[in-house]
């Protein structure tokens, strides 16, 4: 008797490669589903930072778990998959350290929108290069933060800063 369902035979390269287009479709519907949840959202906040990170996040995580479970399934790629951790080991750590400061921003971004020292549109004073400036927060994004000051100026502080600087709320917004 023949299994109805042996196309789906991960052995085979029909069946590895239907379960491939099986997962990617699956993994797509989600993140789909994700961004217009995300919309959603979106229209009834006024600082929409965090839910954009967040269903980025999402997204990226949807995917990930969709390829490790289809790797799962297909036995070739297991092996593979061993081979693959070990080599994403060495270079994650090369990779790390090459861009230990852009990694240091971007946790840094995370950590103001997790915490939410300051907010878009604020009026706050910071120490720069130049001296102390007051400055009104236009953006916050993942490796950097945007401040206009009176003279229409745009700076642009590295999120490291941000945290790691004593601020002075003058304005909430």
């Amino acid at each position: 008797m023949v299994n109805s369902l042996s196309f789906l035979n991960p052995t085979t390269i029909t069946g590895a490669l239907l379960l491939a287009v099986i997962f990617l479709g699956l993994s797509i519907g989600l993140s789909m589903i994700v961004r217009r949840i995300a919309h959603r959202i979106e229209k009834h906040l006024s600082d929409i930072t965090a839910v954009r990170y967040s269903s980025l996040l999402v997204e990226v995580l949807i995917f990930i778990v969709g390829f490790i479970l289809y790797a799962h399934l297909i036995p070739e790629l297991r092996a593979l998959g061993s081979a693959l951790l070990a080599g994403i080991s060495v270079t994650s750590i090369i990779v790390g350290l090459a861009a230990q400061q852009t990694l240091s921003n971007l946790i840094a971004g995370f950590s103001l929108i997790l915490y939410r020292p300051v907010k878009i549109g604020d009026l706050i004073q910071l120490n720069t290069p130049r001296g102390l400036i007051t400055a009104r927060v236009e953006g916050i994004n993942l490796g950097f933060t945007s401040l206009v000051n009176d003279e229409k100026l745009e700076i642009i502080v590295p999120n490291t800063i941000m945290m790691t600087s004593t601020l002075i709320r003058l304005e909430n917004k």
